[in-house]
């Protein structure tokens, strides 16, 4: 049977969002134990032009729940970006993992062909369904949540590959 584009999608965002969840109690066990604020873990980037945790794990969740829902034709939910707390970061992810398990797999297979426009910047970006999953959404969602293990284990926390990958 070959691979969906359901499978190829929810599922993997619901894997890595779990690990994400992972790395953040992980974070914040650590700023506890060192003694550190923890919203200055929260705050800490890779560079200055780069988000910093907060905005890596929202825009993790970002990428799944609208390319879940781009690719299965319905609305996202609308999440105000304001967390600043360890706690509303896992109470995002954990949202966004509500959000995902309506999503079925009849509405996202089939949608290798979908026509989808992103609108960034004032420019238009057209994608059909699987290169827009492909090329575009898992990319994004795996740099983001690199991009927050990154940040954590720069900033000292005891993390490693297989943290990232998580349980297999």
């Amino acid at each position: 049977m070959p691979l969906s584009m359901y499978q190829a999608s929810v599922p993997v965002f619901q894997r890595q969002l779990g690990v994400l969840s992972q790395l953040l109690h992980k974070g914040l066990a650590h700023a506890q134990a060192q003694g550190q604020d923890p919203a200055v873990l929260l705050q800490a980037r890779l560079a200055p032009d780069m988000f910093p945790l907060t905005g890596q794990v929202q825009s993790a969740s970002d990428a799944a729940k609208f390319g879940a829902a781009r690719l299965g034709g319905i609305v996202p939910p609308r999440f105000e970006d304001n967390e600043a707390t360890f706690d509303e970061l896992q109470a995002r992810i954990a949202k966004t993992l509500e959000f995902l398990a309506t999503v079925r797999p009849e509405q996202i297979d089939g949608s290798e062909s979908r026509a989808i426009v992103l609108k960034v910047g004032g420019r238009e970006m057209p994608f059909e369904g699987q290169p827009y999953l492909l090329g575009f959404v898992l990319p994004n969602f795996f740099f983001h949540v690199t991009t927050a293990y990154d940040i954590l284990r720069h900033q000292g926390v005891a993390i490693g590959k297989r943290d990232f990958l998580g349980q297999t």
